[in-house]
């Protein structure tokens, strides 16, 4: 395998396909889509049809052999791949590619322990260490998954999306759900952060994912943002193959 000066990275999530054109390993465009909007995506798949791809994947395997097939040349990362960081993981075949990128993009930004923090659908903490070694992390529902289990699992609750900031006392019953999915969600990603610190003493922490702009914690205690980690990840993992 050859490095290519173009490369498309797709991360094919569970809601939404995030696409991240590389040029001589520079990060210069991004376009988020979801799978809902056929039409835009059949115009992504036209334009980069000839592109080498690489593509990291959480969908179904049919779902991702489908999307391999607008492509000429797609090299897709999966947890056989060879990478750049050491998997110190008990079951490393459950280990989604997400986590994996995340963690190899931030033991390459930060050269020390460092915790990417992943808020989407899922929230997503993974640990790797100073010597590129992932150590694990945790996993909980994300804000529509939450708001979904409210609305599933009792009788009178309503179904809510709101992700705007909250008070911390609701004075409606939309308001308290509002305020306990995300009031509680900060709260329970403060917390690990102080676990985490605590336990592996100097860390950076980097923050991306889809819902991460909805808290306020970007600038705070080695905090940093970066919307495009995954991408990033995914593609140290393709020059590293590539070399």
């Amino acid at each position: 395998m050859s490095e290519d000066k173009r490369v498309l990275v797709l991360d094919a999530g569970n809601t939404t396909l995030k696409f991240g054109l590389f040029t001589e390993g520079i990060l210069v465009d991004t376009v988020r889509v979801e799978y809902t909007d056929k039409k835009a995506l059949e115009e992504l798949f036209a334009l980069y049809r000839d592109t080498q791809i690489v593509l990291s994947s959480v969908i179904s395997e049919k779902a991702t052999a489908e999307l391999t097939g607008h492509f000429i040349n797609c090299f897709n990362v999966d947890q056989r791949t060879p990478l750049p960081i050491v998997l110190n993981y008990v079951t490393p075949d459950t280990l989604g590619i997400d986590r994996i990128c995340n963690a190899v993009a931030v033991h390459a930004a930060s050269g020390k322990n460092a915790v990417a923090i992943d808020i989407g659908t899922c929230i997503k903490f993974d640990l790797v260490d100073a010597n590129g070694t992932y150590l694990g992390g945790s996993i909980s529902p994300g804000i529509h998954l939450r708001y979904k289990s409210l609305n599933d699992y009792t009788a009178n609750l309503p179904l809510l999306s709101e992700t705007t900031p909250v008070q911390l006392t609701g004075k409606s019953t939309a308001e308290s759900i509002h305020s306990g999915v995300i009031n509680g969600i900060q709260a329970e990603i403060e917390a690990l952060i102080r676990r985490y610190t605590v336990e592996y003493g100097d860390l950076t922490f980097f923050m991306t994912g889809g819902d991460s702009s909805c808290f306020d914690l970007a600038g705070k205690n080695n905090i940093f943002a970066d919307e495009n980690l995954t991408l990033k990840g995914l593609y140290l993992i393709y020059q590293f193959n590539a070399r």
